[in-house]
């Protein structure tokens, strides 16, 4: 009965809409059809026909033009003349789809800062088993490679706690974030799209994305009845992995429904040199399943819709293994579960404030153990609550935008012998504004956040452990489970954030975009509050709540007397685009300056992890683990990403592309696990049924390297694909190759914490079916 009663308010809201009926050429005259035409919500949508004519209702002042091979369009209503109008598209090379990730319509080409978008066939060709994996070929985009099981992305050399991963802009609500050994808690198999996104976009997103956002895009919720669907089916050589998986929608004139599921499993990869006598990375095999659920009810201004999924995932974790019987060892690997339940809702107004509002809300509960022996040694949980309103209002003085109302609770926890954090809660409430207007040829954008966040947790622990140097003539011994003192933090931030930039289209296909921006963060519980070892990054973890003190010769922790200063981000990037013809251009440059920032300093100090461990000590050594302090201190990034398309004729077309990254703090220390400059060349051919693509990367040598850490020498990578796409009936079913490493090449990753144990895999063959309905 509420929930009909909810339905009927919402119906109550719907406007008698305007109608606007046109055709779509392009720059020849023809027709284009099955462009998409939008106004402002998802449910405001409409294919052309056979002859480029669209007829569409709504109660925007705009409407986007896109079609594939062309350049978007968007036009204002008020400025067109009566009857029926006449779009036309411009050819491009660079592909321009909707960015779902954004507050306000946009393309590629359309924001002020850069947005990588991967999506179609592309995303499939480069789809792995982790989010990390399958975007680390993006211009300005890395991986932390934790041995193909537990792979995030590093966005212009940040990551962790600075770039946030979403699923359908909803936080993923997983632990990837603490640790680069926990999985990421999503499915690219499943995805329509992946999104990266910075600048002012990311002020709707929060404190937590001040290096960028990873928005898997997915139509869990189904904004049509329209009937569609994916099948795959793959099998790789490397690690003899198994994939399966499909989503499929349809619906009546006012129910959609939609459902996914996909299946994997892997064993160990190979690599082209031996580890320890064998050639294969030990402990990166993978056993995955999941599935979706989801339905909405549509109506004429717009949608209700919600969701129910599921993921089971079990995965090896490479170099984490325990002493066994007999001093052999044992691998330790991870048993994670997660339950996620979203409603998602697009409503158009008949106000004379409001055009719409945008609700999605998430409740997540996320499990993951780690198993020892058959023995459950370590438990991490997260049960994440989110809310998120989007208020859109009626163009004033011909600015548009929105208010963004946020709420985020996270209640995180770990239990066993490598809990390194106590159990913490964080919550924020969030006010954000993003608008932007057109003056002439110059699109200006700006926006402003303010948040306040809380960090508390009840039982703080400060263990009594004693630490040393190597050189030390006496070996001091950890006291076990001795701890000195439990209390209890409670930490209040109000990070405030704010952003303007501008695109300015300075001759028909070309423009320039500028956008400065100052971003705070309040710190994560883990960089506050850990105390203890940390497996998957070979380190003793101390929070900065903590610091070392000497008293009568001897080294201790105890509670730190500085301040937690927020972490700030004075962030500019230029940008050049030439995005019409046969040649396409991107440029990006960009300079960040951050104060406060938290990182994790060597202190040249060891303890022992208080497990039977190999960390790759030596003799007395090896159940030791360097100790890392959190710490703040000012710090630069700067770099570049570069690409280049070139539409050589009908069938040919080649792509270059390079990045770099510079990052140290203010006293000339480099940061550690910075990426290396890389460059690299794609060569794709398209026919009527049968595409290639034939790509190369140049990785170079990593020599600037932080405390402790070792350089990582250059390496290319050759990689290769073909389809054949086979029709069947009015359906294609697309039989496809594809080849990795094709030199097998020994490739260690600078990014990642165990590039000397997990390798990239060697030479690679996948063979599978794609089929599309």
């Amino acid at each position: 009965m509420k929930y009909k009663l909810l339905l009927g308010v919402l119906a109550l809201a719907s406007i008698k809409a305007y109608a606007v009926e046109g055709v779509v050429v392009n720059d020849r005259g023809a027709p284009v059809a099955g462009a998409i035409v939008k106004g402002l919500s998802s449910a405001q949508a409409v294919v052309t026909d056979e002859q480029g004519r669209f007829f569409l209702q709504g109660d925007s002042n705009e409407i986007h033009v896109m079609a594939a091979g062309y350049s978007h369009r968007m036009l204002h209503l008020h400025e067109q003349e009566d009857g029926a109008i006449v779009v036309t598209l411009s050819n491009t090379v660079i592909e321009q789809v909707d960015v779902i990730g954004l507050p306000v319509h946009a393309s590629v080409i359309e924001s002020s800062v850069p947005v990588t978008v991967l999506s179609g066939d592309a995303l499939r060709r480069q789809q792995a088993a982790t989010l990390g994996d399958s975007l680390g070929r993006q211009p300005g985009v890395n991986t932390n490679f934790h041995g193909s099981v537990a792979s995030t992305p590093v966005i212009r050399g940040l990551s962790g706690p600075r770039v946030l991963i979403t699923q359908n802009n909803l936080d993923v609500s997983d632990v990837s974030r603490v640790g680069p050994d926990h999985s990421v808690a999503s499915e690219v198999s499943t995805a329509q799209q992946l999104e990266v996104l910075r600048g002012p976009a990311t002020l709707f997103y929060g404190s937590g994305a001040i290096g960028g956002v990873v928005n898997v895009v997915d139509r869990r919720v189904p904004i049509s009845s329209e009937t569609r669907g994916e099948v795959l089916l793959s099998r790789e050589s490397v690690d003899k992995q198994n994939l399966a998986s499909f989503n499929a929608s349809s619906g009546t004139d006012n129910f959609a429904f939609y459902v996914d599921g996909f299946s994997r499993e892997s064993d160990d990869y190979d690599v082209p040199v031996a580890l320890d006598g064998e050639k294969t990375v030990a402990n990166s095999d993978e056993e995955s399943s999941g599935y979706t659920l989801g339905s909405s009810y549509l109506l004429d201004n717009g949608y209700v819709g919600i969701s129910v999924g599921r993921l089971d995932r079990e995965y090896g974790i490479p170099g984490h293994s325990h002493g066994g019987h007999e001093g052999e060892e044992e691998g330790v690997y991870a048993d994670l579960e997660q339950d996620r339940y979203q409603l998602i809702s697009e409503i158009n107004l008949d106000s004379p404030w409001l055009n719409a509002i945008h609700t999605r809300a998430s409740y997540t509960d996320y499990s993951h153990s780690e198993i020892e022996g058959g023995v459950v040694g370590t438990q991490f949980f997260n049960q994440s609550s989110e809310l998120r309103v989007d208020l859109f209002h009626r163009e004033l003085a011909h600015w548009k935008g929105a208010i963004n109302l946020h709420y985020k609770n996270s209640e995180v926890e770990a239990e066993g012998e490598e809990a390194f954090t106590p159990p913490s809660e964080s919550e924020t409430f969030a006010l954000a504004l993003m608008e932007e207007r057109h003056f002439g040829d110059v699109l200006v954008q700006m926006g402003a956040r303010i948040e306040h966040v809380t960090v508390s947790a009840d039982r703080v622990l400060l263990p009594s452990i004693e630490v040393h140097g190597h050189d030390a003539e006496e070996e001091h011994h950890d006291h076990g489970d001795e701890v000195s003192r439990v209390f209890a933090v409670d930490h209040d931030f109000s990070p405030f954030s704010v952003s303007l930039g501008a695109v300015w289209d300075f001759m028909p296909g070309y423009n320039l975009g500028i956008s400065v921006s100052r971003s705070q963060r309040a710190p994560s519980a883990s960089e506050l509050l850990s105390f203890g070892p940390h497996i998957g990054t070979g380190a003793y973890e101390v929070g900065a709540l903590f610091a070392l003190h000497e008293e009568d010769g001897e080294l201790h922790f105890a509670l730190s007397d500085s301040d937690f200063e927020l972490e700030t981000s004075n962030n500019i990037d230029l940008t050049f685009r030439k995005h019409e013809g046969d040649v396409g251009i991107i440029l990006n440059f960009f300079y960040n300056q951050i104060d406060d920032y938290y990182y994790q300093g060597a202190t040249g100090l060891f303890a022992e992890s208080g497990h039977d461990h190999d960390h790759g000590g030596e003799g007395e050594h090896e159940d030791e683990l360097p100790v890392y302090l959190f710490s703040h201190a000012d710090a630069e990034f700067y770099g570049f990403e570069a690409q280049g398309i070139w539409k050589l004729n009908q069938h040919w077309q080649t792509t270059v592309f390079s990045d770099y990254v510079h990052a140290e703090l203010s006293d000339g220390t480099v940061l550690p696990r910075t990426p290396p400059l890389r460059f690299g060349a794609d060569l794709e051919y398209s026919g009527e049924r049968t595409s290639a693509t034939l790509s190369w990367t140049r990785y170079a040598k990593q020599s600037d390297v932080a405390d402790l850490e070792t350089t990582t020498d250059g390496y290319d990578m050759v990689d290769a694909s073909v389809s054949y796409r086979l029709p069947i009936g009015s359906k294609d079913v697309t039989l496809f190759l594809k080849a990795e490493n094709l030199g097998d090449t020994e490739a260690l990753v600078h990014t990642s914490f165990i590039k000397d144990i997990a390798p990239r895999p060697g030479r690679n063959f996948t063979v599978g079916i794609r089929g599309e309905f």
